[in-house]
């Protein structure tokens, strides 16, 4: 084939990949998700139907229950699976941004043996579905581990550990503590692994009476992977006068912080099955501040 030829060939191919991305995904300084669990579509290929129905620009996909079972149950480690979940994802043109091991909310990861065989279970998934951040929440692992001591010792062992599986895999994994800013900077600092960062979350600042405003400032741009950007439940986002989101997004304007924005929670407390409802109203209203306003 001539040079020429080539060349036509290669723009041809360029331009019908520009096609299919979806508008706007170059451009977008953030971009917003929900979580799968939470819309009761934990590994349900409807989850991506509804992510478009909602106008959300992507998932946030469980790894499944894990409960007392040796391993999440996980349908991503099907081929079947793993080609229908990517191929409904693609053409639908919802993202996965990150892949959530919610199971720990409340099983230890301090107390599992085999801690490293599910933390990689979870790096081989998001190789399937594209994702980058790992979501790793420690609230099942305790508080003994907050303070110094051999709790402590060993949760910072294992996640250094893990942290260099997700940096050599070319991931994050990012940990819900509940601490304060300066605690997560100090714990990072132990770790001491490219490969862990903190998944803030809005819920836990506002909550704990903390000013999120201060603490994602303290925090830092490069120490944030992602950020649940919802509250405890009880009315949307939209009406809730507890965080000032027009001014959470000044912060992370002023960070120069890019990401995605999950949605977890933030549902009417008087319809909370109302997963359409709460969810698309939560999307639309962070849609409008962090990508609609200038």
């Amino acid at each position: 084939m001539s040079n020429s030829k080539t060349r036509n060939c290669l723009v041809a191919g360029a331009l019908m990949l520009l096609a299919a991305w979806p508008i706007g995904a170059f451009a977008q300084q953030y971009r917003v998700a929900a979580c799968d669990w939470m819309m009761l579509k934990r590994q349900k290929l409807g989850e991506f139907q509804l992510a478009k129905d909602i106008q959300a620009d992507g998932i946030e996909m469980d790894m499944g229950p894990l409960g007392q079972r040796i391993q999440f149950d996980n349908k991503l480690r099907d081929p079947h699976f793993q080609q229908l979940f990517r191929h409904t994802a693609d053409s639908l043109g919802i993202a996965v941004p990150s892949m959530a091991m919610s199971g720990f909310f409340a099983q230890s990861f301090l107390k599992r043996e085999n801690y490293k065989d599910l933390v990689q279970d979870c790096l081989q998934s998001m190789d399937v579905m594209g994702a980058k951040v790992a979501f790793l929440p420690l609230g099942g692992s305790g508080k003994e581990w907050v303070k110094p001591g051999e709790a402590r010792q060993e949760l910072v062992r294992r996640l250094h550990e893990v942290g260099e599986m997700a940096r050599q895999a070319g991931k994050v994994i990012a940990l819900r503590t509940q601490l304060c800013a300066c605690a997560n900077l100090s714990l990072l600092k132990e770790v001491d692994s490219e490969g862990i960062k903190i998944y803030y979350n809005l819920q836990d600042a506002v909550d704990q009476k903390r000013n999120p405003y201060k603490d994602l400032k303290k925090l830092g741009a490069k120490n944030i992977a992602q950020i649940h950007a919802s509250l405890t439940d009880s009315v949307t986002l939209d009406k809730d006068p507890r965080i000032d989101l027009r001014k959470v997004k000044k912060v992370l304007d002023k960070m120069k912080w890019t990401g995605w924005l999950v949605v977890e929670r933030s549902r009417n407390a008087q319809d909370v099955r109302n997963v359409k409802g709460n969810f698309g109203t939560n999307v639309a209203w962070l849609k409008e501040i962090f990508q609609n306003e200038r």
